[in-house]
């Protein structure tokens, strides 16, 4: 199924909190968070596509650039414009502002994959993750639907398709820590994010080395 997979990157927000500071390009540790989603798409997906408002900015990365076909500002309207430009029957999106996230992850949620479902969803203690998620075209009329009426809440939709969510349990398999689902909202969310960075840099400082043989 990986191969009906196109990857989805969403960086359309409008950066209230940060003075308007593109988020995608906050470095946490010494890495931009664009940088280090790309670096995992790359891996994963043949199709890359980012939805923004400001293509130009994105110039320098190996990625088809839309940007949203309706006015109105939102989650939805990037979920709308990657499913009607993407060349596949699916697409797994994240947001640009998740610098933990985990390849191992993303492998979990597109390998639950089933061609009856049209939105495989995380699912946690906190509720749906739907900007850590596979969409399938089929999305692509009801979320158009909703957007005409100014219905922007994302989980509006999911009663007229068919949704398979993953479990909390089942996530932590691959993610024990659910990092992945961490967003940079707010200023003090970069300071967060910093201090998960340091504790990681220093976890990994003590791992023990493969001996040569």
């Amino acid at each position: 199924m990986r191969n009906n997979l196109t990857g989805v990157i969403l960086a359309g927000g409008e950066n209230k909190r940060f003075s308007g500071m593109n988020k995608a390009f906050i470095r946490i540790g010494e890495k931009r968070m664009i940088d280090r989603v790309y670096r995992i798409y790359n891996d994963l997906f043949k199709e890359i596509i980012l939805v923004t408002n400001d293509p130009v900015r994105y110039l320098e990365w190996d990625f088809q650039i839309v940007t949203d076909l309706f006015p109105t500002r939102g989650s939805l309207t990037g979920i709308h414009a990657g499913l009607f430009y993407m060349t596949t029957p699916y697409a797994f999106f994240i947001a640009c502002d998740t610098p933990f996230l985990k390849k191992e992850l993303i492998t979990t949620i597109i390998d639950a994959l089933e061609p009856r479902f049209d939105i495989i969803i995380p699912e946690t203690d906190k509720g749906f993750e739907p900007l850590c998620a596979v969409y399938s075209k089929a999305c692509l009329k009801p979320i158009e639907q909703q957007l005409i009426a100014n219905e922007l809440k994302i989980q509006k939709f999911f009663r007229k398709v068919r949704v398979k969510t993953l479990s909390e349990k089942s996530l932590r398999g691959s993610d024990p820590d659910l990092v992945s689902f961490f967003n940079v909202n707010t200023p003090d969310d970069v300071n967060k994010a910093e201090n998960i960075e340091s504790q990681n840099r220093r976890l990994n400082a003590y791992k023990p080395q493969g001996i040569s043989t």
